[in-house]
């Protein structure tokens, strides 16, 4: 008896598979919650590891950035620069407009 050949599947240009284990309760947790937005369980697993993912890159660049430039920062206070001439223009325009009548 003769079978049938399957020609293999093709998967899309630029897409990757992507498989995890997990316990029965949590896949039933995650498809019910994907029956719930009317999404496929894919659909819904994609669209919130790719929301966390990059809320926690974002997170991690925001807290260098911070580092980098708290370090900037306190080192301008502890060692300022001279007033350059337009520094030294507005705080004449401030004294003057700010001064008590």
């Amino acid at each position: 008896m003769k079978t049938a050949s399957r020609e293999p599947r093709r998967r899309p240009s630029g897409t990757e598979r992507l498989e995890a284990r997990v316990p029965s309760h949590l896949k039933r947790l995650f498809q019910r919650a994907a029956n719930l937005q009317g999404v496929t369980l894919s659909d819904f697993l994609i669209n919130n590891l790719r929301r966390v993912a990059l809320e926690t890159v974002h997170e991690h660049e925001r807290l260098r950035l911070s580092q980098r430039d708290s370090i900037a920062f306190a080192s301008v206070l502890l060692n300022p620069p001279a007033p350059n001439r337009r520094l030294k223009e507005a705080a004449r325009r401030y004294v003057r407009l700010a001064a008590p009548r």
